[in-house]
């Protein structure tokens, strides 16, 4: 696992499994986690590391429903945790699916001694909408707001669910899974994923990413603003071959047989 400072008040980590993001904020004297680390030690990790840190956590957000980015509750069992409404009639609809995947993951690599997952009593927040941050009554710091608001906009496609955080303060967009370095637009059309919404959520981002000094991807390390629109580029590129039937070449960097196997996903879900 490691730790990332893109701001000095945002904090990413990154798994050493997937490279799936974890980001803590703040504000104002109040913290957010955004998604998890996967791993047990990181988990267990993951809250002193915060704490060294200074960084409060007050309640977790996850970016969809996939279980990977959910496993916060198992850090933080006692905070509250805000999901998309989307996210949240996901959950309604299959619950106790996240739990069922975790569980075969840590079956097929040997993980034990994993606290369990408890994903009950979420609130579902309304996309587009804001979360705020932090007390109007505290002191700000030289770039900390006392009070901010976190932005919350749709980001569909590669499940059926899914919001995309733009903070303002920090010009840092947690965008979930899309925009990755190490990872294809992935199509997850047992979960409702959608090239045609794959395509939307990119332009939808595609202002926020303008004017980012930093995006999180959800699998990936931190990539600057110039970089993440790179990426929007080459995965625009990638789904319009992709839908056009036209022959694909894979972008520089996500080309390995693990991307290949999602590239085989695609041309099925593009049907």
């Amino acid at each position: 696992m490691r730790a990332l400072a893109v701001h000095e008040d945002v904090i990413v980590v990154v798994s050493g499994v997937w490279q799936t993001t974890c980001t803590a904020l703040r504000a104002g004297g109040e913290g957010l986690v955004i998604d998890s680390p996967v791993l047990p030690d990181e988990l267990e990790a993951l809250p002193g590391l915060l704490e060294q840190a200074a960084f409060p956590v007050d309640g977790l957000l996850a970016t969809h429903g996939d279980w990977d980015h959910l496993l916060a509750r198992v850090a933080f069992p006692d905070a509250s945790l805000g999901l998309a409404d989307t996210t949240a009639a996901r959950l309604d609809g299959e619950p106790g699916e996240p739990q069922r995947r975790l569980r075969e993951f840590d079956a097929e690599f040997y993980v034990e001694g994993r606290r369990p997952l408890g994903l009950a009593g979420y609130q579902p927040l309304p996309v587009p909408g804001r979360v705020s941050l932090g007390s109007p009554t505290t002191p700000p710091g030289p770039s900390t707001p006392a009070a901010a608001e976190i932005e919350l906009h749709r980001a569909d496609g590669h499940t059926a669910d899914g919001v995309a955080f733009w903070l303002p303060w920090a010009e840092v967009l947690v965008c979930g899974d899309y925009l990755s370095p190490v990872e294809l637009p992935m199509i997850s059309a047992d979960c409702g994923g959608s090239l045609a919404a794959y395509r939307e959520t990119l332009f939808r981002l595609s202002p926020l990413v303008n004017v980012a000094a930093t995006v999180v991807p959800g699998h990936g390390a931190p990539l600057t603003g110039e970089r993440a629109l790179e990426l929007l580029a080459e995965d625009l590129a990638y789904l319009d071959a992709l839908a056009s039937g036209a022959e694909v070449t894979l972008p520089q960097g996500r080309r390995s047989d693990t991307q290949r196997q999602i590239h085989q996903h695609n041309l099925a879900a593009r049907g």
